[in-house]
């Protein structure tokens, strides 16, 4: 029980004291009124706090002003391997083998006292020969009856040990999952590393121009899955900036398809959106699927132009585009069957709640991927005018 609780109780009991009183006051501020007979105030506290002390399951004693135990719990006998009957009328550091006597203490308990000091939450560790050491949290509140001679301490002791033992435990878990994780991080960043270095040199040799180009779009998908890794082990958080991530992957698409950067650039202009890890992936692969398609379909014969790559947010609603200035959508009667970049990004899209619209840009091609809290139909490319 804690030592709030005990006064609480002292309090309830005061109440049934006739209405001229005397007050027994408790440092911070408690008062126990007593009967006006200031001769039988003292016996009458003793009783009553010996009484509460009794039945208290919480280990507490009470000291006198020489710090003399006048009373101790059936718990704190039993917790700290006490024989009740030796325990009274013994100085407090006299108790067990002299284990309670630290110096640090009896400075503390003098000073409560005394008025001049309030331990609140003291802690300290026990050691006893043979049994181990505990820690122990204690709080001590001076009581007196309006004369210096009958001042009394009131000591609530808990044992903390198993509950610093458990935060110690996981503190150790946490450091060493912390250790696995970047581990784990390393490899992985090196695993995707050499697969996207494997389809790199595949796509170099590779001599049928079809199979060079899956194998181009293949890298990139890694990277940018690579991309995303990195940045949230550089973070360590769950919430990704989009910007500084979409940077990076359109540095690392450019890197591998951009052959002249003076004809052609690829930039992004996005504001400080973030998403989660799980959210960041399926936007990272659309992008790198729009990008490429953009590289492949809408600069034919070397022509020169810009692609951007543009994300916008007003939580729960977002944009992501990208835009190029090429030489725009053909003109057909019926619409092209899309391939697996299509495909991809519709799926992703479906994932994300988004609607996938295609629009004419002045020149070139618009793609935005836009998700709006409550919208019926998601996923499905629609044609823009």
């Amino acid at each position: 029980m804690a030592i709030s609780l005990w006064l609480i109780r002292l309090s309830k009991v005061a109440q049934t004291f006739p209405p001229q009183t005397h007050g027994l006051r408790a440092s911070g501020g408690w008062t126990l009124e007593m009967a006006d007979d200031r001769s039988a105030t003292p016996a009458v506290a003793n009783s009553l706090a010996l009484a509460l002390i009794a039945s208290s399951d919480a280990p507490i004693i009470l000291l006198d002003g020489d710090l003399t135990v006048i009373a101790a719990s059936a718990s704190f006998s039993r917790v700290f391997q006490l024989d009740p009957a030796g325990t009274h009328g013994r100085s407090m550091f006299a108790l067990g083998d002299g284990e309670w006597d630290v110096p640090q203490l009896r400075s503390l308990l003098r000073a409560t006292l005394s008025g001049a000091a309030k331990v609140d939450a003291y802690e300290m560790d026990l050691t006893r020969p043979g049994r181990g050491q505990r820690r122990l949290v204690i709080t001590a509140h001076r009581l007196d009856y309006d004369d210096t001679a009958n001042v009394r301490l009131m000591l609530a002791v808990t044992d903390v040990t198993e509950a610093r033992l458990a935060a110690r435990l996981k503190d150790d878990l946490l450091r060493e999952k912390a250790i696995l994780f970047q581990e784990l991080q390393h490899r992985v960043a090196n695993s995707l590393q050499i697969i996207a270095s494997v389809l790199m040199q595949s796509a170099r040799t590779a001599a049928a121009p079809e199979i060079k180009g899956y194998l181009f779009d293949a890298h990139n998908r890694v990277m940018s899955v690579a991309a995303l890794q990195r940045q949230l082990a550089a973070t360590q958080v769950n919430e990704v900036a989009l910007r500084t991530y979409f940077t990076e992957l359109c540095q690392s698409i450019g890197a591998s398809m951009i052959h002249d950067r003076e004809k052609l650039s690829l930039r992004v202009e996005a504001d400080e959106g973030t998403a989660t890890a799980d959210v960041s992936v399926s936007l990272g692969l659309i992008v790198t699927e729009l990008v490429i398609n953009a590289l492949k379909h809408a600069f034919p014969e070397e022509r020169g132009g810009a692609i951007v790559v543009g994300y916008k947010s007003a939580p729960p609603d977002w944009s992501l585009s990208v835009s190029d200035d090429g030489v725009g959508m053909p003109n057909r009667r019926t619409p092209a069957k899309g391939g697996l970049g299509t495909g991809i990004v519709e799926a992703l899209a479906r994932q994300l709640d988004a609607t996938v619209t295609v629009s004419a840009g002045s020149p070139g091609t618009i793609i935005s991927v836009i998700h709006r809290s409550g919208a019926a139909e998601t996923g499905s490319l629609i044609q823009a005018s």
